[in-house]
């Protein structure tokens, strides 16, 4: 189905829209083993993909720029992402034909308990998740770039570092974006409770103004040592006992031998198909893999491109639905529980779930999961967590997504470090049955335990098919998964990068039981009828998202790169040509 031109104009027209177009001017042979015509990156802030563009211009690789780009956004997103959070990434080696997942989500201190965020009278204190030491899980990006350096890049930490260092070391103009967030009226009051983190985030007790220079000379100083001595630089020696230090100081359990014991997971991402259209996403800890390819698993026994848009907005919907109710009562982290992955992907699960959805109304939540009281999803921030995607000039891919969780996570910065902690044990069912920030319910599967990981919903995902890769992701809390599955859609669709970006977004995560859509998505005649079909719509006032992708058509061999009209991002592609890279055009 043609996914809302007009939305897509109006998008063009009032947005700025980051993206650069780059083809070869000749017409490229079909090769049984073509490769790119050049390098890509998109991601979410132009001094992250400018690092990336520096480091595979200097002959590092698509894994030695993802160091680079994930460090950057470390120290100019330090809202969204950094050293004190975690994420995943999501790697294509080319010349292997292998796909692997590399998991830096983070994990709970060692003294965590089930009912650490309850009261006495077993009541729920959702601040004590949200903000303070106790908030904080061990964080695992850092763990995570080293094993990237490692393992699949070419140069060394100290050069893929080097663009963050300077970033930090020497500061940077302040954005729109970071000068939003820092005005935001209950971060702001978190930031001002601990000096170390005022310190850094406030000029003279005021927060930075669009045109300041943010300088993080302590933040500086832990990449320098996390480049020179790897994770014996993060996780032991004087920046571990000064984390421990701060974030016990502000309430938490740390201790040395949870940084210590912190290890990576390398797992085997998460493959299905929808027609001819092959998915290549995250393995749990991501709910939002399995989320995908179930939604894409009961869609694919509609016939989608014949529906109307009344018709193709309810199947869409409901298969939400169907699959968000799937998550809390299956999803956790694997290390610590069963999960009947294979079962909840196969073909016979989809036909049942899809067999749930009636024709012409909406299936009320409360008849899947018994009465439930409805609670009205809070519009949280479009974007809480960041992305990126590259792909080199040897066909290698990566697809990354980090975060921090809630915008400044935690609020607490460790004295001497620089590095902002997460607050992603709100990330568990911190009283199964009850809501987290993003609204989401959990359920036992993902209680809080020690050393456990917490579900998330960052869904770093490539699609393939016969003749085109698109490589894509996006920040967003509980919404990622929905918007990875509009985008895959519009990919299979035969549409690019540009339109995958700025498609039309509306979500459905089971509970509350409500269908919220961006501004000019739904016609006031659509909304009638979607009431009519018994759907609780939540118009919600802003956007959401930042998607990040990239695609290549292999039948042109054409490089795309997007980057989402709603927020500041820059996507850039490099081509080469007879005397070297850079040729192409832009629009």
């Amino acid at each position: 189905m043609e996914i809302r031109k007009l939305f897509q104009a109006f998008c063009l027209i009032i947005c700025s829209i980051h993206f650069l177009l780059y083809f070869p001017l000749t017409a490229v042979a079909k090769q049984t083993n073509l490769l790119p015509p050049g390098y890509a990156i998109a991601s979410a802030n132009p001094l992250a993909t400018n690092a990336g563009l520096e480091i595979l211009s200097q002959g590092g690789n698509a894994f030695d720029a993802a160091v680079a780009v994930s460090a950057v956004l470390a120290v100019v997103e330090p809202y969204h992402s950094g050293l004190g959070g975690g994420g995943f990434w999501l790697l294509h080696q080319e010349k292997e034909h292998k796909n692997i997942f590399i998991d830096g989500r983070e994990t709970a201190p060692l003294a965590a308990k089930e009912d650490m965020f309850l009261a006495s009278d077993g009541r729920l204190i959702p601040e004590l998740s949200l903000n303070g030491g106790l908030a904080a899980a061990i964080p695992g990006e850092p763990a995570a770039l080293v094993y990237i350096a490692k393992n699949y890049g070419r140069l060394p930490l100290t050069k893929t570092l080097a663009p963050a260092i300077k970033l930090a070391e020497e500061g940077f103009l302040v954005d729109k974006q970071l000068s939003s967030f820092l005005k935001n009226k209950d971060r702001l009051e978190q930031i001002r409770k601990y000096p170390s983190t005022a310190k850094i985030f406030l000029n003279k007790g005021q927060p930075f103004q669009i045109g300041e220079r943010f300088i993080q000379k302590d933040l500086a100083n832990t990449l320098k040592l996390l480049a020179m001595k790897e994770n014996q630089g993060f996780y032991a020696g004087e920046v571990a006992q000064r984390l421990v230090k701060g974030v016990n100081a502000a309430g938490g359990i740390w201790t040395l031998e949870d940084l210590a014991r912190y290890r990576i997971k390398v797992r085997e991402p998460l493959i299905g198909a929808f027609h001819n259209m092959l998915i290549i996403t995250s393995p749990p800890p991501s709910a939002g893999g399995i989320a995908l390819l179930t939604m894409l698993n009961i869609l694919s026994h509609y016939p989608l491109s014949s529906y109307s848009k009344i018709q193709w907005i309810h199947y869409l919907a409901e298969s939400m639905r169907l699959a968000y109710w799937q998550r809390e009562r299956f999803l956790g982290d694997p290390d610590f529980i069963s999960i009947p992955v294979e079962r909840l992907l196969s073909a016979e699960n989809g036909k049942q779930l899809s067999s749930l959805i009636p024709a012409h109304k909406a299936l009320p939540s409360d008849v899947l999961r018994g009465k439930v009281k409805q609670k009205t999803l809070k519009p949280a921030h479009s974007s809480n967590t960041t992305h990126f995607s590259i792909i080199d000039g040897e066909g290698n891919r990566v697809s990354a997504t980090m975060s921090i969780n809630y915008i400044f996570g935690s609020s607490v910065v460790a004295e001497g470090t620089g590095v902002l902690l997460n607050d992603q044990m709100d990330d568990f069912a911190t009283k199964p049955g009850e809501e987290n920030v993003f609204g989401l319910v959990g359920g036992n599967k993902n209680a809080i335990a020690p050393g456990k990981r917490p579900l998330s919903s960052m869904t770093p995902t490539f699609l393939e098919l016969p003749d085109r890769v698109a490589i894509l992701g996006t920040p967003g809390g509980s919404r990622i998964p929905t918007m990875i599955l509009i985008a895959s859609l519009v990919f299979h669709d035969t549409y690019g990068a540009i339109s995958m970006v700025s498609s039309m977004r509306f979500h459905h995560q089971y509970l509350p039981d409500v269908l919220q859509f961006e501004p000019d998505t739904f016609s006031p005649a659509i909304q009638d009828a979607l009431k009519n079909m018994g759907y609780h719509l939540l118009p919600l006032k802003r956007y959401y998202g930042d998607m990040q992708a990239i695609t290549w058509d292999k039948s042109t061999n054409m490089l795309t790169a997007a980057s989402d009209p709603r927020a500041i991002g820059l996507a850039a592609a490099i081509v080469s040509t007879p005397s070297g890279y850079g040729h192409g055009a832009q629009f």
